[in-house]
C-alpha cells in the first residue's frame, strides 16, 4: 500500500539519501504519513460500515422467518412463499457482507501493521539512524524520538487542518449512515 514511502524510508536508513536532503525528505515523509494514517482510518471506518449493514441484514433476517413462521401457523401460503424469498436474499447478502467484512478486516490491519512499521522507522530515521556518522558508519538512535521532538504535534497549521478533515469525513460518515438507515427504514415500511 506504502510502497513507495517504504522505499524512500529505507534509503534514509540505508544512508542513500544526502545529508543534506535527510531534512526535507524526512519532512515530506511525515506528511506522506499524515495522509497514510487517513487513509489507515477510511479503511477501519469501512470496516465499522460494513458491520453495520451485516447486523441490519441478520435483523432483518430475523424478522422475515419469524414472520414466515408466523404465516405458516395461519396456513398463509402466499405470504409463506413471499418470505421465503426475502428470507434468501437476505442470506445472501449477509454471505457477500461477511466475506466483505473478512476481507476488509485484512486489507486494514495490513495497512495499519504497515503504518506502524513506516513510523518507527521514521522516527529512527528523524534520530539520525542511516546517516553517516563519525568514521563513516551510521549512527544508531538509543532512543525514538517522540512525536513533540519529530514535530508532529508541533505543526498548528497541519494540526487543525486535519482535525478539519476528520470532522467533516465524521459528518459525511454519519450523514451517509444516517441515510443508509432511513432508507432501510423507508424499506422495511413500505414492504412490511
Amino acid at each position: 500500500m506504502f510502497e513507495s514511502l517504504k522505499t524512500t524510508i529505507a534509503d534514509l536508513l540505508g544512508g542513500r539519501v544526502h545529508p543534506s536532503d535527510r531534512r526535507a525528505v524526512i519532512n515530506d515523509m511525515k506528511q506522506a504519513l499524515v495522509s497514510a494514517k487517513l487513509g489507515v482510518e477510511d479503511l477501519e471506518k469501512g470496516v465499522d460500515v460494513t458491520r453495520r449493514k451485516l447486523t441490519v441484514e441478520r435483523e432483518g433476517l430475523e424478522t422475515v422467518t419469524r414472520r414466515k413462521g408466523l404465516a405458516a401457523g395461519i396456513s398463509d401460503a402466499e405470504t409463506v412463499t413471499i418470505a421465503e424469498k426475502f428470507e434468501s436474499q437476505h442470506r445472501e447478502r449477509i454471505a457477500v457482507l461477511e466475506r466483505k467484512l473478512e476481507a476488509q478486516e485484512a486489507e486494514a490491519a495490513l495497512a495499519r501493521r504497515d503504518y506502524d512499521e513506516m513510523l518507527t522507522q521514521l522516527k529512527a530515521a528523524s534520530a539520525g539512524a542511516g546517516s553517516v556518522g563519525t568514521g563513516g558508519a551510521p549512527s544508531s538512535a538509543s532512543r525514538m524520538p517522540s512525536d513533540a521532538e519529530l514535530g508532529l504535534s508541533d505543526d498548528g497549521a497541519l494540526n487543525a487542518e486535519l482535525d478539519s478533515m476528520h470532522r467533516q469525513r465524521t459528518r459525511e460518515a454519519k450523514d451517509a449512515d444516517a441515510a443508509a438507515r432511513l432508507e432501510e427504514l423507508k424499506r422495511r415500511m413500505g414492504k412490511e
